[in-house]
């Protein structure tokens, strides 16, 4: 049973559960994990959730939704859920991070190197 002297805002089960209206994932399927990165298209309007609210705010630039769970003090299993919401209305764009450049083969390093050295 839930104790009465716990505040609302702590994270307790039964908010996390309003907060997402019982759902575990969004209405369509979203492929977001920790480093997709999230944008907001605009800013916040009027009769959102404060939870979409919130992070419409927060991703006037990108943001990864680690850190969108961590400002937010959410799971990030209870902010995929928000962002799908989002996604699915089109008020944010997520992206996978830049990959990180690829090396090129060591031999045409190698090769680069002969040539130079041959000057």
């Amino acid at each position: 049973m839930s104790n009465p002297d716990r505040d609302w805002e702590d994270g307790t089960p039964e908010r996390l559960y309003v907060i997402t209206g019982g759902r575990s994932g969004g209405s369509h399927p979203t492929h977001l994990d920790l480093v997709t990165l999230i944008v907001a298209k605009s800013g916040p309007r009027p009769g959102m959730q404060p939870e979409h609210e919130a992070i419409m705010r927060l991703c006037q630039s990108p943001l990864s939704v680690a850190e969108i769970s961590a400002y937010l003090g959410l799971p990030v299993s209870v902010v995929t859920v928000l962002l799908g919401d989002l996604l699915t209305a089109r008020h944010v764009f997520s992206r996978p991070p830049v990959a990180p450049a690829k090396l090129p083969d060591l031999a045409l390093i190698e090769a680069v190197i002969d040539g130079l050295r041959k000057l």
